[in-house]
């Protein structure tokens, strides 16, 4: 009978000590959200919007025009400055001309150029429309959005860890991440650690969870070709 109680007693220990070492090197998993590097393209004049040339879900390239501005104040605006530019060009060279007049005639048509140059919208970065806000006809103001693109080729996830995973986990270090629903894998790198700890955000699912004090890690990951990563999908992380 003791024979077999000490028997039991290593067996447990064993089985405890095996549990121990798997908890230790299985890695743990933190799931975040997938979060696009989005950039709303407004428009800088109060005009009319003449073109909008691209849909949601079409892909652009970094200078390409998104959209035109009617634009037929400003482009009159910039007419009378060329030649207003044009004229005391002409009167410098002559005694009947200033310097003065000159310069202040150089301003005002660099000023007029530039405004009318703001009339074709262009995108700041290659990407993909995510939302268009304007059909053709409609007057915008200055500062409103035209068009938000994101861009796809690099996409961010916050994962929240506690102090005691924080210490392992450095800037610029490599993680693998993988799509919970069908196991594909993708590489990472930390690319932010917050200094200062604040509680799980609300979209965590269980109270007692966001009661707790943790630190947002920013991993960004390098989507595929397919651009398979997508804003709002889950990914699994691995520290």
């Amino acid at each position: 009978m003791r024979k077999f109680m000490r028997i039991s007693v290593v067996i447990l220990i064993a089985a405890v000590a095996v549990s121990l070492w798997f908890f230790r090197h299985t890695p743990f998993v933190y799931s975040g959200v997938l979060e696009a590097v989005e950039v709303d393209v407004p428009s800088r004049l109060n005009d009319i919007v003449s073109n909008m040339y691209f849909e949601e879900g079409q892909s652009v390239r970094e200078g390409q025009t998104l959209a035109k501005l009617d634009c037929k104040d400003t482009v009159l605006a910039r007419d009378i400055a060329k030649k207003e530019f044009a004229r005391a060009e002409t009167l410098l060279k002559t005694s009947a001309g200033s310097k003065e007049n000159f310069d202040v005639k150089q301003n005002a048509y660099d000023q007029a150029a530039l405004r009318e140059s703001w009339c074709s919208i262009k995108s700041p970065i290659s990407g993909k429309v995510l939302y268009k806000y304007y059909e053709n006809g409609e007057f915008v103001n200055a500062g409103r959005k035209l068009y938000t693109v994101a861009d796809l080729s690099k996409i961010d996830a916050w994962v929240y860890v506690g102090h005691d995973v924080l210490a392992k986990i450095k800037t610029g270090a490599k993680v693998q991440g993988s799509l919970p629903e069908t196991g594909q894998k993708f590489e990472g790198t930390v690319f932010t650690v917050n200094d200062e700890a604040e509680f799980t955000p609300k979209n965590v699912q269980t109270r007692k969870e966001r009661t707790r004090l943790v630190y947002g890690v920013k991993v960004r990951f390098a989507n595929d070709a397919a651009l398979t990563l997508k804003p709002g999908m889950d990914i699994d992380v691995n520290f």
